[in-house]
């Protein structure tokens, strides 16, 4: 059986949570708007009761979350809805990371190239890790927003959110998170005074299709976002369109059993860390980013002397893995996120990442992964 090692791109719905979808898919099936009848007031109720919970995971208010497609829909509604705010205040200034998710790239270069806003796209370094100084370092009277992803989805390090949210707090300047790979996994960093935060379900166990932005307000001020879509009043005017109550449901079950479980998640899933570096030590590899500061369920590394695309290709009966981010890695083009932290191109062009869920992992042994890899290195001596 191939072990499933690409959670950084996908998880697996849980029969619980799919059992809670087809049940609001198939019998409470209301439309969550319609106001004159039972089953539109059962769906309005449970979005009501979803948006609550997902609130309280991120210390927020019930009304500051609002229902989207997923995080890249999130990442958009904030940076492109920020926008004609900062057109009318002249702060056309922005902060990134080069190492973003494209969702956040390429809306923020739209944003440079069309309508004339300053983007810097801060560069890590080897670390993989954009420090708070070097975001500070760049602040300016006319900057509008710090965006900084929580998790990179390549190589699982951890961003100092919690601690910049505290340094932008007494600014006018907004901080957005795309916090895609992060929700659920760290949760006391979202719970920190950040403006925007980017949620996607599929990453802990919900389906696609589903995720949902907070906008957290500055005492009694909103966030001063524009909708870029249009078409209704749902969701504040700020993502138009029907509920899709059965995903919102799957997204509320899922979140809420990751929460119940993220202990024991935590822990076996450093356990499956352990194990996996220690059967590769029979291998020549690099770890590509700051082991210190990343989440136990991803391992970014390159193996000496081997193509990445050719190694997946040769394991591909034993486990399934990733070049880098599934919505980049048909391309072949060497990792921006390991070329941001300028590592030498024979290592970003092979980064391999590896990300697991131990429940889904039972029965995987790495020992026979890293024997493999190890008969490909034909010159491989013992450690690292």
């Amino acid at each position: 059986m191939v072990a499933y090692l690409d959670v950084a791109a996908t998880t697996r719905v849980e029969p619980q949570v799919a059992n809670v979808v087809l049940h609001w898919m198939t019998e409470d099936f209301g439309n969550a708007g319609s106001r004159t009848h039972e089953f539109g007031a059962r769906a309005k109720k449970a979005v009501q009761e979803a948006r609550s919970f997902l609130a309280s995971t991120v210390d927020a208010k019930t009304e500051e979350v609002i229902f989207t497609s997923g995080a890249t829909e999130s990442n958009n509604i904030a940076l492109l809805g920020l926008a004609p705010h900062g057109e009318r205040t002249g702060r056309k200034h922005i902060i990134t990371s080069a190492i973003e998710h494209k969702a956040v790239i390429e809306p923020l270069l739209h944003l440079q190239e069309a309508r004339g806003f300053e983007v810097d796209f801060l560069e890590p370094g080897p670390s993989g890790r954009i420090s708070t100084e070097a975001v500070l370092k760049k602040l300016r009277p006319d900057t509008l927003l710090v965006s900084l992803m929580h998790v990179n989805n390549e190589t699982g390090v951890i961003q100092p959110v919690a601690e910049l949210a505290k340094e932008l707090r007494g600014t006018p300047t907004y901080f957005h998170v795309d916090a895609a790979q992060g929700y659920g996994k760290i949760p006391q960093d979202l719970t920190s005074p950040i403006d925007l935060i980017s949620i996607s379900g599929h990453k802990v166990g919900a389906p696609k299709g589903v995720g949902a932005l907070v906008t957290r307000r500055r005492g009694w001020d909103k966030a001063p976002l524009s909708p870029i879509m249009f078409g209704g009043g749902q969701e504040r005017k700020l993502r138009p369109g029907t509920l899709p109550v059965a995903l919102i449901m799957g997204l509320y079950e899922a979140a809420r059993l990751f929460r119940e479980n993220r202990s024991r998640w935590e822990r076996e899933a450093r356990e499956m860390r352990e194990r996996m570096l220690s059967a590769l030590a029979k291998t020549r590899f690099h770890v590509n980013g700051d082991t210190d500061h990343s989440v136990p369920h991803i391992l970014n590394v390159t193996f000496d002397g081997l193509n990445a695309e050719a190694l997946i290709v040769r394991l591909k009966d034993q486990v399934a893995i990733a070049t880098g981010s599934a919505c980049t890695s048909a391309s072949y083009t060497p990792s921006h996120v390991l070329t941001a932290m300028r590592l030498p191109p024979e290592i970003a062009s092979n980064g391999l990442r590896f990300s697991w869920f131990p429940a889904q992992v039972d029965a995987f042994d790495p020992q026979g992964l890293a024997e493999t890899i190890a008969r490909m290195q034909p010159d491989v001596t013992s450690g690292r």
